[in-house]
């Protein structure tokens, strides 16, 4: 009884958390900022959607916090999305900024773009020559007789095994 009571109460306060959490997650909330792509590098255009302007509404966004200015918002291609952009200055450092939008009904969106650093890696990673500069006749030599001398050695072991004459 006291298993399936436990059970029971698990089930409602998981069931409970999943409701709230997807109301507040909710993409279409009138007074949210859709940020895309929500992490970007200095020189990086950005989208920023809201539903707070209304149907076929405008607005002005504010990316001032992050050196790009205001910025204006017009109906997207779905008349329920009030759409805009930006660019982010190309000296912005690395860290999370706040972005606003104040629409012409009255009502304001905010939303965060998180800008990462200057130097992104890319191409290959630099990790020394490890001696592979270029050709050396010597190194070259010394390692086939190294190969050549183990293989030889392996061939050796084999046939004497094969035939019996193990000494010892």
């Amino acid at each position: 009884m006291r298993t399936t009571a436990r059970l029971l109460t698990g089930s409602a306060l998981v069931v409970a958390s999943i409701g709230l959490g997807a109301q507040a997650s909710y993409a279409g909330d009138p007074g949210s900022l859709e940020i895309h792509p929500r992490t970007v590098a200095p020189g990086d255009s950005v989208t920023v959607s809201t539903q707070a302007c209304g149907k076929d509404g405008r607005g002005v966004g504010d990316a001032g916090s992050l050196g790009a200015g205001e910025f204006k918002l017009r109906p997207g291609t779905h008349k329920d999305f009030a759409v805009g952009e930006f660019t982010v200055p190309a000296h912005t450092r690395s860290g999370t900024y706040g972005i606003s939008v104040f629409c012409k009904n009255g009502k304001e969106a905010t939303g965060d773009v998180t800008v990462r650093g200057h130097h992104a890696p890319s191409g290959h990673v630099k990790t020394g020559v490890g001696g592979s500069v270029g050709p050396d006749t010597t190194q070259i030599a010394a390692g086939v007789a190294v190969l050549s001398a183990a293989a030889v050695g392996g061939v050796l072991l084999l046939r004497r095994r094969a035939s019996g004459t193990q000494g010892g």
